[in-house]
């Protein structure tokens, strides 16, 4: 049942709810201003936990003044029910607008996805991370304005961590990979939340889904994306490169900050307008040079190329500047079209031949892309980078560029592998058929496996498949494939152990505090996650004792 008044406030109804409580509309009795109330719910503020959360969200509010971020107006504490208002938002969010129209086009996803960057810009300049950025936590005004709201798991830079409720906290399909670990946040955490929710926008979907939270904190942590063109050729190269850097799963290798992401995008928008009006004009130039060969007679005007567009963007700064008729007879000219045109194409030339890479310089941006996961970039790494340093003197670079070139060859016949069995799953009565090649069709399990983030069976398929594929002389190839897998899914044993030996402590300081029913849940939790992984077995144990412990004290 909804509350009448919080505080000086008359609840109108309620907008929504969230892990950290609900939000209502309201109206000031004494002002009349419409307001959305945020109230933390009576069970939460028992925890100290949650109410500490609830006024550190409080905190970071008080401390951001942007258009683009949610303005707090005040808040307090009514009988007990902790609660803040602030400005009330008539639009939707993100999620309901991705809802009803699955994906967007390209260039709305850029005018968000610049918003965005304003409002964590002012967020970071502030010392606060939001670290819980993703679709439902962005409001759409009707006017197109995107503010960003929710600083609920906000945490300021050197803050102290919160205890007992503190661990992996945000949303899976949006979260950084070292969030996943359960590492600190940092401000490429968000940067990288924001290429998962501009991905969204383009693709329909988060870069990662599985059915539950886990197999999607590992997809973050291990896993390939699908190139985002790949899912949507409307995509300009240019924006796809932004996401796929920010998706970086190395927090150095992504973009530095929200500004530069801003400005990225900015250009790849002007590019994009650039690039269509030149387009236009080239098939307004094409269809008039038509007319005339057909019709003599017939006057067109004909769409600028590259020199009348150089000539055009001098002429205007001419004539901001006042203008000179005698340049203007000169950029009339033909010859000086001519000219640009030629200087066009020798700086082009010239630009080309300045910046070939050195065979050094191939190596150490080939080595960069081979540091990533395996994906579409490792073609360009063995098109552009190592093929030409075989070919330029094979007897020297042999050494360092073909383990990578085999490397790739490796992941070219993975992947077509991969396509090949699932194009032909379940045809019948074929001699190609391969789903009919065991072992091949068990590495495609593997790989199933891996990226429903299952990896301790994945391990096991693939080890497996290995011993039975060893010494055996017609199988050579798949025997490669089947170590370079098993390299892939080698996992961060530390951070497992880390993150599990850190829910232990926690799980027993529940107990201590007679907190029985969290400490449970905990224990269940290890269990449930890692009952099947070696690597996990002394925690697992530990909770298997803890539980058998507490069933006795309690019969």
């Amino acid at each position: 049942m909804n509350p009448t008044q919080i505080g000086p406030y008359e609840v109108l109804s309620k907008i929504g709810s969230g892990g950290m409580g609900s939000v209502y509309l309201g109206k000031h009795k004494d002002t009349g201003e419409e307001l959305a109330i945020k109230v933390l719910p009576a069970s939460m503020a028992n925890e100290e936990g949650f109410v500490k959360r609830f006024n550190r969200e409080i905190e970071s509010m008080k401390k951001l003044s942007n258009p683009h971020i949610v303005k707090l107006h005040e808040n307090g504490v009514d009988n007990g029910t902790y609660y803040y208002s602030m400005e009330y938002v008539e639009g939707e969010t993100l999620t309901q607008l991705l809802r009803r129209e699955r994906r967007l086009p390209w260039l709305e996803a850029i005018n968000i996805g610049i918003q965005i960057c304003h409002a964590l810009k002012a967020a970071h300049d502030a010392g606060i991370i939001h670290r819980d950025l993703k679709p439902s936590n962005l409001l759409i005004a009707s006017d197109g304005m995107v503010k960003l709201t929710d600083f609920g798991i906000a945490q300021v830079f050197a803050a102290e961590r919160l205890t007992v409720t503190d661990g992996i906290v945000g949303t899976a399909e949006f979260m950084s990979p070292e969030q996943a670990e359960g590492k600190r946040a940092s401000k490429q955490s968000d940067l990288y939340s924001l290429g998962a929710v501009l991905y969204a926008m383009v693709c329909g979907k988060p870069p990662f889904t599985a059915e539950t939270m886990m197999a999607v904190l590992q997809k973050h942590r291990f896993g390939q994306f699908d190139s985002p063109r790949r899912v949507n050729p409307e995509i300009p190269s240019w924006f796809e490169e932004v996401i796929v850097q920010l998706l970086n799963k190395d927090p150095a290798k992504r973009l530095p900050d929200a500004y530069v992401v801003g400005r990225r995008l900015e250009q790849v928008r002007n590019k994009m307008e650039f690039y269509e009006s030149s387009t236009e004009a080239d098939n307004v130039s094409a269809g008039s040079a038509t007319i005339a060969a057909d019709d003599p007679d017939h006057h067109s005007v004909v769409g600028p190329g590259p020199a009348t567009l150089m000539k055009d963007l001098v002429r205007h700064e001419l004539e901001s500047e006042g203008g000179y008729p005698f340049l203007n007879q000169i950029l009339n000219s033909s010859w000086f079209l001519v000219a640009m045109l030629l200087l066009i194409v020798l700086g082009g030339f010239l630009w080309f031949h300045d910046w070939s890479p050195s065979p050094e310089q191939r190596i150490q941006l080939g080595e960069a892309i081979m540091a990533q996961p395996p994906g579409d970039d490792w073609l360009k790494a063995r098109d552009e980078y190592f093929k030409p340093l075989v070919d330029i003197d094979g007897g020297k670079w042999n050494e360092q560029v073909v383990p990578y070139l085999s490397q790739i060859d490796q992941f070219v016949e993975l992947d077509k592998l991969k396509r090949d069995i699932r194009k032909n799953r379940g045809k019948r009565g074929s001699e190609t058929n391969l789903a009919a090649d065991e072992p091949r069709r068990l590495l495609v399990w593997a790989l199933n496996q891996k990226e429903a983030g299952d990896l301790v069976h994945a391990q096991k398929t693939v080890q497996a498949v290995k011993a039975l594929l060893e010494g055996d002389p017609e199988q050579t190839r798949l025997y490669d494939l089947c170590q370079q897998l098993a390299r892939e899914m080698q996992r961060d044993e530390t951070a497992a152990d880390e993150w599990l030996k850190s829910a232990v402590e926690r799980a027993n300081k529940l107990t201590a505090d007679k907190k029985t029913s969290a400490a449970r849940a905990i224990w269940e939790s290890i269990i449930q996650l890692y009952g099947e992984d070696p690597a996990a077995a002394k925690y697992v144990e530990q909770a298997q004792q803890a539980l058998n412990q507490k069933a006795k004290s309690h019969p």
